[in-house]
């Protein structure tokens, strides 16, 4: 996967930008309700195999550190290809326990600039973007991410 890596210091900041998705229960969530601590922003989807193929990484990281770093897996759902219903029957099926959350607008999609999945942004827990990598991470690349966000 392709990362970039945006250095953090007092003079350069880069404030990720705001957006709001959707839980499992229909009820709104921003990025910025998240700030405080490490953030994983993944976009995915359910018919994506590049995204079905980091998701056991995903939910193995996300088991060991998900009380320190948020995880906010956000899912493209447009409604037709991609519900609500269908992505969470996935997550379901493969026993994930990550939280999900559902992009019905395309908003956060079109915040982050998102032109393929899987992409994923690191960001840090005063809420600056510092990297973000496209296509599949496996478990060290996540863990390397998370590494620069977690301090």
């Amino acid at each position: 996967p392709e990362t970039t890596t945006e250095p953090e210091s007092e003079e350069e900041v880069n404030p990720a930008p705001d957006f709001t998705v959707y839980n499992r229960y229909g009820q709104p969530v921003s990025l910025s309700d998240m700030i405080g601590k490490p953030i994983v922003l993944n976009f995915w989807a359910s018919w994506c195999g590049p995204c079905r193929s980091e998701m056991p990484d995903f939910d193995e990281v996300y088991r060991l550190l998900g009380d320190e770093v948020v995880f906010m897996l956000v899912n493209l759902t447009d409604g037709e290809v991609e519900t609500m219903q269908s992505a969470s029957a996935f997550i379901d099926s493969m026993g994930y326990s990550f939280p999900i959350y559902f992009d019905l607008t395309d908003e956060a999609a079109y915040t982050y600039w998102v032109q393929s999945i899987p992409t994923t942004f690191f960001i840090s827990a005063r809420g600056n973007l510092v990297a973000y990598a496209e296509g599949a991470l496996d478990y060290e690349t996540l863990l390397y991410g998370i590494s620069m966000i977690y301090n």
